[in-house]
């Protein structure tokens, strides 16, 4: 199959929107996506879309991938939905580069929306709900935020890490969040105000879980025959991994690892012919605070167990070896479910391109994003390489 590349990304504010629609944000973010492309391009030239929502609220379930892309001017191409809870734009990057890797579309769009803040936040808590196993988690109370409680107390009580390891997580990534003017939560945050805020579920306090966003991001794929008439500065998408898991935590064999991450992980790095220690940055999956932990040892920049010692170094902070969620990630960059995974890829491409501004990695090669369903019942990577020296 032919190589694919990105070739432009964008997203929209992540945040609370009331004026908006998912169509007008959707929209917002395709236009963005447009204007990053260095050749330019036009409507005309999209040949597919991919659109990732889980539809909070119920609004606009069938047909919402038409709905959208509609709006946003696109006629005539065929336009579908992908839902797989937090990882569904993800999911649809991932579908929109088999399309063009396979010859059956020259350009195509993946990308994600969602329009969250606008219930209440009871009706908001039963549409995350339907992320988790639904009779034996959902029905029976367990809320999203309770599942990750059960996977971090596990994990605490297995390892050295502490709480104060959860804060330090959300101090790196609003401090990150803070150089970035699309954030939802762009201010810094201490390890003492973690620690001391109102308990969500315990361990976890208000500072180690995301917020509530809307928000839409998308991604501009071509194929190599085509690649050179949109840039001379591609960001080729050197490999892809994607695996599902049991979508009940009390399934699983572990609480403390999440194994789609861990398969879909080793796919991207055997596809791309690269390994954890090549990548100059990663953006990764934390919902809450214990999951960029379960991260790092699910990718292999750690060993099982050694997660705090990763922050504990500052391995992970954006001048360390490993930049993580150089964007704030979902912690405070914000979490429109549907919107999150190619909100990751933009800003890879932001990083890889050179333009990610106050949080720029110096001159990267390789990065990474890891895009979640869920706690687990799905994952989706990416590694994205940037070919020409800058």
């Amino acid at each position: 199959m032919r190589d694919a590349y990105i070739i432009g990304a964008g997203q929209t504010l992540f945040g609370a929107m009331p004026d908006e629609s998912y169509r007008s944000l959707f929209t917002q973010a395709f236009e963005t996506a447009k204007n990053n492309v260095p050749a330019g391009i036009d409507n005309k030239d999209v040949d597919e879309a991919v659109v990732g929502s889980l539809g909070v609220g119920g609004r606009q379930l069938g047909l919402s991938g038409p709905a959208a892309t509609e709006h946003a001017g696109l006629h005539g191409i065929p336009s579908s939905r992908i839902e797989n809870a937090c990882a569904a734009s993800g999911y649809a990057v991932r579908q929109a580069v088999q399309a063009v890797k396979s010859g059956m579309a020259d350009i195509a769009i993946g990308g994600g929306v969602e329009l969250m803040t606008d219930l209440s936040a009871d009706v908001t808590k039963y549409w995350l709900g339907v992320s988790g196993e639904t009779e034996w988690e959902r029905l029976t109370g367990t809320t999203f935020s309770g599942v990750y409680a059960q996977m971090a107390s596990a994990y605490l009580n297995a390892y050295d890490a502490t709480t104060e390891h959860l804060s330090m997580v959300a101090v790196k990534n609003h401090a990150n969040g803070a150089q970035n003017p699309k954030a939802h939560l762009g201010f810094e945050c201490s390890v003492a105000d973690a620690a001391n805020a109102p308990t969500v579920a315990d361990p976890l306090t208000l500072y180690h879980c995301c917020p509530t966003s809307d928000g839409a991001a998308v991604a501009i794929v071509a194929g190599e025959d085509v690649v050179a008439e949109y840039t001379d500065d591609p960001i080729r998408v050197a490999g892809v991994g994607a695996a599902s898991e049991r979508v009940g935590l009390f399934e699983r064999d572990s609480y403390t690892a999440i194994s789609s991450s861990e398969t879909a992980a080793q796919q991207a790095y055997r596809q791309a012919g690269v390994g954890p220690k090549e990548l100059d940055f990663a953006e990764v999956h934390d919902c809450f605070a214990i999951a960029e932990l379960l991260a790092y040892e699910d990718l292999g920049f750690c060993g099982r167990g050694k997660a705090s010692h990763l922050l504990d170094n500052g391995v992970t902070d954006p001048d360390g070896d490993l930049p993580v969620n150089t964007s704030g990630g979902l912690k405070s960059k914000g979490h429109p479910i549907g919107a999150t995974g190619a909100g990751q890829i933009t800003e890879a491409f932001k990083q890889l391109s050179g333009e990610a501004g106050d949080r720029q990695v110096t001159e990267p090669r390789y990065g990474l994003t890891h895009n979640v369903g869920g706690s687990g019942g799905s994952a989706v990577v990416h590694v994205l390489e940037r070919e020409v020296a800058r």
